[in-house]
């Protein structure tokens, strides 16, 4: 029966993970500017409250990180990150790590010996919100932001095309 009462939890809004429970780990999880315990609107409450800001440079807030109840402070939506400095797009090629991809990056590098231009790319971390859901070959616009962990500094803000391909140099 437990397995079973799991599973209707799991399931939320259209299957989305973005409205899972958001009570995932052992320790309590909240959002730290959203006080929980107040005593007005007791039993007409309908939602709990949550807090989200928008990250400017024109990336519009998801209507996910609004109405879902992840718990992420990574996020930079939901969470205690800020957006600044480089924009990069890339190709995913890895969601094997959990809320974090790996996006590969393309790019042609000149050789003045021989004239001519050879292709190199250099794999990025970057850490997903929940709100977003993503499988191998989707191309995603990456924000930097301040160090998450040791080799994660970029945040995904926008997921501009469905999988494409996989691991080609598609660019060009």
């Amino acid at each position: 029966r437990a397995g079973v009462h799991q599973l209707a939890k799991m399931q939320g809004k259209a299957g989305h993970p973005a409205y899972f429970d958001a009570q995932t780990e052992k320790a309590f999880m909240k959002q730290p500017c959203v006080f929980l315990n107040s005593k007005k609107g007791g039993a007409g409450k309908s939602r709990a409250a949550r807090m989200v800001k928008s990250i400017g440079l024109g990336f519009k807030t998801p209507l996910e990180a609004k109405e879902g109840c992840y718990i992420d402070k990574k996020c930079p939506w939901a969470g205690n990150v800020s957006i600044r400095g480089k924009l990069l797009r890339g190709t995913v090629v890895s969601t094997k790590m959990k809320r974090t991809i790996i996006i590969r990056r393309d790019y042609l590098h000149y050789v003045k010996k021989y004239n001519r231009y050879e292709k190199r790319h250099k794999n990025v971390p970057a850490h997903v919100s929940p709100v977003f859901k993503l499988s191998n070959g989707d191309s995603v616009i990456v924000g930097q932001c301040r160090p998450l962990s040791k080799t994660v500094r970029f945040n995904v803000l926008q997921v501009v095309s469905e999988a494409a391909g996989g691991k080609k140099f598609s660019k060009f």
